[in-house]
Parts: C-alpha cells; structure tokens; sequence
C-alpha cells in the first residue's frame, strides 16, 4: 500500500507489529516534491510497485532540491532523494556543503523536467518581464534554483517572488505577480484546470547556446495543456532532468545493503513501470544514462554492467 507522509510526520500502524526490527525490515524513505508535483507521484508509483516482503517505500513529501540535499544528509529515515540535476552543481558553486560531490551519488536519471513559464496577458515574450514580479517558487526549491539560472543566463532581470505555488497561481490570476516559473514533468497538475478564459498563457524560452550548457531543449505542446495551449501549437522551453540521489554510504553500512536490495527491486522489476496506469514520465526513463558532475551508486553501477 503507497503512503505519502510529510517528513517527520508519524503515522499509527494499521498492524501491531511484532517488533520494531520487523517493522523496519527493508524500510526505504524517499524524499520527493510538493503535493502537487510530479516528484511525489513517481515516488508514489515506486511505493506501489515496488512494495515486497523485504522492501517497502516510504513516500515523503519535500520541499525542493536544496532542502532535500540537506534531509537526505542529516534527517533519519531519509535514504534516498528525487532531486534535480543542476542541484549538485548550485550547491558546489554556494559552497554550502563541504565536498558535496563525494557525499552525494546517484541510482539514476529519471526524466527531464520542463521550464515552465507562465504569465498574464500583458507579457508577450520572457524580456517583457524586465523589472516585473515573477513567482520562482519558495526558496530552496528545484525551481528557484533553475529559475535564477535561467534568468541570470538570459540577462533579464525580474523582482522574483517566493510564493508557494499554489499561493503563486492565485496571485498571477489576481494580477499580483506577473508570472510564475514552474519546473515540473509535463503535464503538471498545477496547469490542469486553467482555460483560456483564465487570461493566462505560457511564455516561449529560447534555447540560447548558453542555456544548452546547463538544459536540454524541447517543448510544451497541445497535448499536454489542451486548455492553455492551441491545437498545433508548440511552445519552446527547456528542460532540467530529475535524479533519484542517495547518501554515500560505505558499503559495512546497513543503510548500503538496504539501498542496494531497492536498487535490485527496481532495476530488475522497471519493466512494471510501463504500465498505462503509472506516471507517462517513466516512459522516458533509461536507467543506464549518465549525468555529468555526478557518480553513481556502486551497486547501480555493478548491476548495469552485469547486464
């Protein structure tokens, strides 16, 4: 059975276990997104799944990629994170972790997140938000991470805000904000009930030479946001992936062999993941991809070159 939990919540058993050690057999926690993200959904659907007589998931509401870096290093129970890409390389950069780099490995890639920009009729192209308010979500997030990114690579500058996103939504309908920047797997629920008649549309980002250092192009389409985007009608954005990271533990460590027995269920068990019912993201899993500026976990490692 999935359980979604926010972290440090306590949740009363259904089942009085035997004993605490049975309880905690093969007890794995990811840490994910917002409620409303696509982070926590996958981790959903790996709780689902995944759920066995020796493993069961944990899924753990977040609060962005910084944050998760910091649960995934110092809160109990956290043995694994869903964190975007570029997250190791900001921290590097702040200096906010000693050796950050060798603390952090990755299992893999999950998929790519799309840049989502989203603005209010006045605001035609991404330099009409010069000097405007725009929404990078709360701080420490993946988005305020790619957010200040993008911008600062675009050379625009904007007064950004730190709303949550769903807080952010009603401020942009109200004309409080005048966009709002969200990274997200497409399609994101948060867009989900928007119409044109909402006044809102999203803002194209071209895929400058810089930017293609850091993000890949691509594009939101009609069939991802039938009511915010016309029937072929593509808009040009760019996209962030998603890392399923966890803690470098040595390999004497319990935490080590209960991270590799997930690793096992999950490589050899993906083929599930492809069914209808989950997440359409996992479609663009390849769990063999490699992330620059990352090492992977041992055991992932082993396991794919065995294939």
């Amino acid at each position: 059975m999935t359980q979604t939990v926010m972290a440090g919540e306590n949740i009363a058993a259904t089942q009085q276990p035997s004993s605490s050690e049975q309880a905690n057999k093969g007890l794995a926690g990811i840490i994910a997104g917002g409620v409303n993200g696509t982070y926590i959904r996958i981790a959903a659907d790996m709780a689902t799944v995944l759920d066995a007589e020796d493993l069961r998931i944990l899924a753990i509401v977040g609060k962005g990629s910084v944050q998760n870096i910091n649960d995934l290093l110092y809160l109990k129970g956290i043995d694994m994170a869903i964190v975007q890409s570029d997250v190791l390389e900001y921290l590097k950069r702040q200096g906010t972790y000693k050796n950050i780099d060798k603390r952090i490995d990755y299992i893999t890639k999950l998929y790519n997140e799309e840049f989502h920009l989203l603005a209010n009729s006045e605001i035609e192209t991404v330099q009409d938000l010069v000097g405007r308010k725009v929404n990078f979500d709360v701080k420490g997030s993946g988005t305020s991470i790619t957010a200040s990114i993008i911008f600062d690579t675009l050379k625009i500058s904007v007064e950004p805000t730190y709303y949550d996103q769903a807080a952010a939504l009603e401020k942009l309908k109200s004309g409080e904000i005048n966009a709002l920047a969200y990274v997200a797997g497409k399609p994101a629920q948060l867009f989900a009930p928007l119409t044109s008649d909402d006044k809102l549309h999203f803002v194209s980002v071209d895929d400058t030479s810089a930017l293609l250092e850091t993000y890949l192009p691509t594009y939101l389409k009609n069939q991802d946001y039938p009511g915010l985007i016309e029937t072929n009608q593509n808009v040009k954005t760019v996209a962030v992936g998603a890392v399923l990271a966890v803690y470098h533990w040595d390999r004497s460590n319990i935490r080590y062999q209960r991270i590799a027995n997930f690793v096992r269920h999950f490589f050899e068990n993906f083929s599930e993941f492809q069914h209808p019912s989950r997440h359409q993201k996992w479609k663009e899993v390849n769990l063999s991809a490699v992330i620059p500026g990352w090492v992977r976990f041992p055991p992932a490692q082993e396991w794919l070159q065995r294939q």
